[in-house]
């Protein structure tokens, strides 16, 4: 096993997400924050439960490891919301992320991060998977959660550490810091056997 202090190498977070920043960094990792530029389509015939995998795979080979050192591990996730087998990605704007919150309001819904670890010459990927349930939420309330935290950077229109999962959520199975964007349990195990 390794050790978090003498870490051996040099870790590249490969996303904006201040939510994955603050996970890894209390994971007690330092890194630096890098972001290639990836496409994030997939193929239409993929199943829903499979893209987040996918594109967290992309992201990592987006990076061009012939310019990287030897001992660089890169770290990209993807976050999907699947309701319906449908995909519930970021909203573009205020009546979407109101539309996104009133079909999942009082069902349960799947959240699926896919995360990918990979050096110059390993790779590591594996996804994680929660179910959400929410109250019935009235029109009101989702109104207020929009239009107060304007949740469009986040996947289904909803940020699980803001007041709406405060309010509404009503059981989860799995891990609650994968619904944030970053399954945290399981990236540990991985990077200590990486």
């Amino acid at each position: 096993m390794q050790s978090i202090k003498n870490y051996p190498y040099k870790i590249i977070l490969g996303s904006k997400s201040p939510r994955r920043q603050e996970l890894l960094n209390s994971l007690g990792f330092s890194f630096e924050v890098d972001l290639p530029n990836t496409d994030e389509s997939y193929p239409s015939k993929l199943l829903a439960q499979d893209v987040p995998l996918y594109i967290a795979r992309k992201k990592a080979l987006s990076f061009d490891f012939s310019k990287l050192a030897n001992k660089v591990l890169v770290i990209t996730a993807d976050t999907l919301v699947i309701f319906d087998n449908e995909i519930l990605g970021k909203p573009k704007d205020r009546e979407e992320a109101i539309r996104m919150l009133y079909s999942l309001s009082g069902q349960t819904h799947e959240v699926i991060t896919g995360v990918c670890l990979r050096s110059a010459n390993k790779e590591e990927c594996f996804a994680a998977h929660s179910k959400v349930t929410f109250r019935v939420l009235s029109f009101e309330e989702i109104e207020y959660y929009v239009d107060t935290y304007k949740p469009f950077d986040k996947a289904g229109g909803y940020g699980i550490q803001e007041w709406i999962g405060y309010t509404a959520l009503e059981r989860l199975e799995g891990s609650f810091f994968n619904v944030m964007g970053l399954p945290t349990q399981m990236l540990y195990k991985a990077l200590m056997e990486f």
